[in-house]
């Protein structure tokens, strides 16, 4: 959450129906630096479902079906999985909400997680498959992705790794404002 939790930034709630849930709100977007971001974290995968399915997402056009939360490897489950006659793709994808100046950086906290799941692309490639690293940045005032190297050195190193052994990197930007969230356009990743 870092650059996003500043106290006294204006921030959107959802209520849920759900009267079983812990809580009963979902924190959904947060104003920094003048921009809405999302943060909600259940929400990424289902807008770039969307993406794919709407043909936002160029470079992975072609497939006949989009599966969400599928087994795979040693106890672990891919975002989305991609088939067709194209074969098999497997995406993960990662919710953006840091910016500095004007690039945005992953991840704002050391990720054991998402090192794992890097680690697991690359097992994906070289079994032959496409592995897809998703990045949705969900604000506006980005113009291009960075590994935060300063925060996470070592998921930085795995990242330009995986690049290296076939892994396909993807940046995408969504428009977020409080009544709509939707991913409109690629960005630059600099590694």
């Amino acid at each position: 959450m870092a650059g996003c939790a500043a106290p006294g930034s204006r921030v959107l709630l959802s209520l849920s129906p759900n009267l079983t849930r812990k809580y009963c709100y979902t924190w959904e977007l947060v104003e920094a630096d003048g921009n809405w971001v999302g943060i909600n974290t259940g929400l990424p995968n289902r807008l770039a479902r969307e993406a794919i399915g709407a043909g936002v997402v160029s470079e992975l056009l072609g497939y006949d079906n989009i599966r969400p939360e599928v087994a795979y490897g040693s106890n672990s489950r891919i975002d989305l999985l991609l088939t067709g006659e194209k074969g098999l793709c497997y995406v993960e994808v990662k919710n953006v909400t840091l910016v500095e100046g004007s690039t945005a950086l992953f991840p704002d906290a050391v990720t054991t997680r998402g090192q794992k799941h890097l680690r697991e692309l690359m097992q994906v490639v070289a079994a032959g498959h496409r592995g897809v690293n998703l990045f949705l940045v969900q604000r506006q005032d980005a113009v291009s992705m960075s590994p935060a190297d300063t925060i996470d050195p070592v998921y930085g190193q795995l990242l330009r790794r995986a690049a290296e052994s076939g892994v396909e990197l993807l940046v995408y930007q969504a428009m977020v404002t409080p009544t709509e969230i939707r991913v409109t356009n690629s960005i630059p990743l600099h590694l």
